[in-house]
């Protein structure tokens, strides 16, 4: 490895007394890429965050150093560090929408990002503006910076993230999840963006992600955090063969694999007459002139005790039909018919609870005032379903269902980890006794140990209570292990539909293909980056 541009020396970081970084190290030069791994609570964004100075209220930086070309940011006074941050060192976030001002231009958010770290003149600012959207791949850039966040896509928004971090040539990139949520075809172009700006520019690339193909397409070493400690530190290629320590060989089986059989199929059989039957559903939004069509002429079937898995980009139309088969959105055309019985005349009144929903993001889809207790027992009160101490009786027996103690009945949503969240979140779906789930992205947000145990716990209860579920994700590999068929939408249709393994394996539909092609895999050969730093 050539000279370093940034160096961490047992970087230490504590929250009100307790420690969540602890004696992390790590090299890092110009054009490297380095993967931080680890499930959630293992340090990765909080190391993230320490490198730029940028810890949340109650946590600061108790020991070590993080040199950048030398100069220690920990140490810096705050002045400096702002003519650093942002020009030299910069950060993707997770989350673009969020990061975004929505009130703002695009080109009003470069400009300021340019302005901030002096680049004078307004035309220079503007042609750099327009240069920068090219760079990510933005086009017709000069006329897309007077739009605003919300008119772009979600793998565009995720572009202009990289661009505001590229406006001042910064040496080192962090990148926090910065392809959570995309689909397999958004993904593989940001993944490719960020390799082509590394191997262009030289910048150095820090890569936070709970996806281990992720990494292991984009990162030629790889750090492992538990607890806050580096457990294993090596290449790429010789973690992900040989790895030494039990809890990268833990992380390692629990990732869902593309060319794994589906589970679902080989342990339970659906039953043969329909649960829920879609046919030629259609959905515009707009004026007639400017309608824009989301759903176009759909056609489903979900039998009891199966699990229909559900794929596509973004904008195909997946939400949609969702949100139209939990009632939350009317229908522009066709029909959906729930135990033989047709929406709007009458059929939907049984289907307001025996049709439920999990949600993507279990902290946004929580109320923050309200106890888990309360959360759960909504449904039941919504329904008219048992009196009070009934009601008490069906929240602990629920609590118990999804592996949690009936006692966290009373803490509310932001004591919980993540993966405890989206159990409550699955608890109070199941609080009216359904027979359909409609899960959307489940576990996009999840680090792969606990998304595996929100998927056995989902594969378990429909064991037991016999659900239907409709499994919206776009992990392919996560849709293949979970279903026992799997049906493919593109532009608003449905454009395949199989049993899992033959559509994983033996894709009819070209658009199925390109999707199984862009899928990350851990054991590929190919790193979208170059090599000469390895």
């Amino acid at each position: 490895m050539s000279r370093p541009v940034l160096r961490v020396t047992d970087l230490t970081v504590e929250f009100d007394g307790t420690r969540a970084v602890d004696g992390v190290g790590f090299e890092l030069a110009a054009g490297d890429t380095l993967g931080l791994v680890g499930e959630s609570g293992s340090g990765k964004s909080t190391t993230a965050l320490a490198l730029l100075r940028m810890l949340p209220p109650g946590g600061r930086i108790t020991g070590g150093t993080v040199e950048l070309d030398g100069q220690d940011l920990a140490a810096l006074p705050e002045p400096g560090l702002r003519a650093l941050r942002g020009r030299r060192i910069a950060m993707i976030f997770q989350d673009p929408m969020s990061s975004l001002n929505p009130v703002l231009t695009i080109g009003r958010q470069l400009d300021e990002a340019l302005r901030a770290h002096g680049t004078a003149g307004r035309a220079e600012r503007a042609a750099r503006s327009a240069e920068l959207l090219g760079l990510v791949g933005i086009p017709d850039a000069t006329a897309r910076l007077r739009d605003h966040p919300h008119q772009f896509s979600g793998g565009q928004r995720q572009r202009i993230m990289i661009a505001l971090a590229l406006a001042n040539r910064a040496e080192v990139l962090v990148a926090d999840e910065p392809t959570t949520a995309l689909d397999p075809t958004v993904q593989q172009q940001i993944l490719r963006l960020l390799a082509r700006i590394n191997r262009e520019t030289g910048t150095a690339l820090v890569v936070i992600s709970h996806d281990l193909g992720v990494i292991a397409q984009t990162c030629r070493r790889i750090l492992v955090l538990r607890h806050g400690r580096v457990v294993e530190h090596g290449g790429t290629d010789d973690v992900l063969a040989a790895p030494r320590h039990p809890y990268t060989k833990q992380l390692l089986a629990a990732v869902p694999r593309l060319d794994a059989p589906s589970e679902a199929a080989a342990n339970s059989t659906p039953g043969a007459e329909p649960l829920l039957t879609v046919t030629g559903l259609g959905k515009t939004y707009g004026p007639r002139r400017r309608a824009v069509t989301a759903l176009d002429g759909v056609d489903l079937v979900l039998h009891p005790g199966e699990t229909l898995g559900l794929v596509g980009e973004s904008g195909s139309g997946k939400s949609t039909l969702a949100r139209a088969l939990v009632q939350v959105h009317a229908p522009s055309a066709g029909s959906i018919r729930f135990r033989g019985r047709e929406f709007g005349s009458g059929g939907e009144r049984a289907a307001h609870r025996e049709v439920q929903m999990v949600f993507q993001d279990p902290y946004a889809s929580l109320n923050p005032r309200m106890t888990a207790g309360q959360i759960i027992a909504e449904p039941l009160i919504a329904h008219g379903l048992g009196d009070r101490a009934a009601r008490d009786r069906r929240v602990a027996e629920l609590l118990r269902q999804v592996g949690l103690e009936p006692d966290a009945a009373g803490r509310q949503p932001r004591s919980f980890s993540g993966g405890q969240r989206q159990r409550i979140g699955i608890a109070r779906a199941l609080a009216p006794e359904p027979s359909v789930l409609i899960c959307d992205e489940p576990v996009s947000a999840l680090d792969v140990s606990v998304q595996a145990q929100v998927i056995e716990l989902l594969a378990r209860l429909q064991r037991e209570l016999g659900l239907a579920v409709l499994f919206i994700a776009h992990d392919l590999a996560v849709v293949r292990q979970v279903s026992h068929r799997i049906a493919v939408m593109h532009r608003g249709r449905i454009v395949e539909t199989g049993p899992a393994d033959r559509v994983v394996t033996a894709p009819e539909d070209p658009y199925t293909a390109e999707l199984l092609a862009a899928v990350p895999r851990l054991e590929s050969a190919t790193r979208l980056t170059t090599r000469s730093h390895a």
